[in-house]
C-alpha cells in the first residue's frame, strides 16, 4: 500500500469503512483504550476534531487492548465509554492490535512509514500518526505528546492544497 487512503477498517458499528472516504483530508490516526493513563486525552482530541473538521481534519481511533489490557470491552462499551465521557464525535473503529502478527495491515503500514523509539513498534496506547492529505504519513506522535500540542502540524497539514 502506497496511501492511507486504500485502507479499509471495520468502524466501531462493525460496518466496513473504506478509509478513501477521508481522500483528501488530514488525518490523526491514534491506538486508543479506555482505561490507561492516557485515556483524558480523548478530551483533547475530540477538541482537535471539533476546531479543524470544518478544515478537513479528522481524528481516528482505534481502539487497542494490547497494552495493559487497557481496553477489555467490547465496541458497544466503548462507543457508549467514549461518548458518554468524553463527547467523542469523532469516527471511532472497531477493536484492533497495532503490533504483532495479527496486527492490522493499517497499523503495520504506519509503523512501517514511520518508526518510533522503539522501532516501528508502537510502545503504548495513544501513539499518534499525523497523516497529510496525500496520504502519506507526516510525522508520529509518542503517547505522552498531548493533543493540543500537535495544532501547530495539524494547521501546517491542513495549509497543504487537497489532493
Amino acid at each position: 500500500m502506497t496511501s492511507i487512503f486504500e485502507f479499509e477498517a471495520p468502524a466501531i458499528t462493525g460496518d466496513p469503512t473504506p478509509l478513501a472516504t477521508y481522500d483528501g483530508d488530514v488525518l490523526l490516526v491514534v491506538n486508543t483504550a479506555s482505561q490507561c493513563g492516557f485515556t483524558p486525552q480523548y478530551e483533547g482530541l475530540q477538541e482537535l476534531e471539533t476546531k479543524y473538521a470544518d478544515s478537513g481534519f479528522h481524528v481516528l481511533g482505534f481502539p487497542c487492548d494490547q497494552f495493559g489490557g487497557q481496553e477489555p470491552g467490547q465496541e458497544e462499551e466503548i462507543a457508549a465509554f467514549c461518548t458518554g465521557s468524553f463527547g467523542v464525535t469523532f469516527p471511532m473503529f472497531a477493536k484492533v492490535e497495532v503490533n504483532g502478527k495479527a496486527a492490522h495491515p493499517l497499523f503495520e503500514w504506519l509503523r512501517h512509514e514511520k518508526g518510533g523509539v522503539l522501532g516501528n513498534r508502537i510502545k503504548w496506547n495513544f501513539t499518534k500518526f499525523l497523516v497529510g492529505r496525500d496520504g502519506q504519513v507526516i510525522k508520529r506522535y509518542a503517547p505522552t505528546v498531548k493533543p493540543a500540542d500537535i495544532a501547530a502540524d495539524i494547521e501546517t497539514a491542513l495549509a497543504a492544497p487537497r489532493a
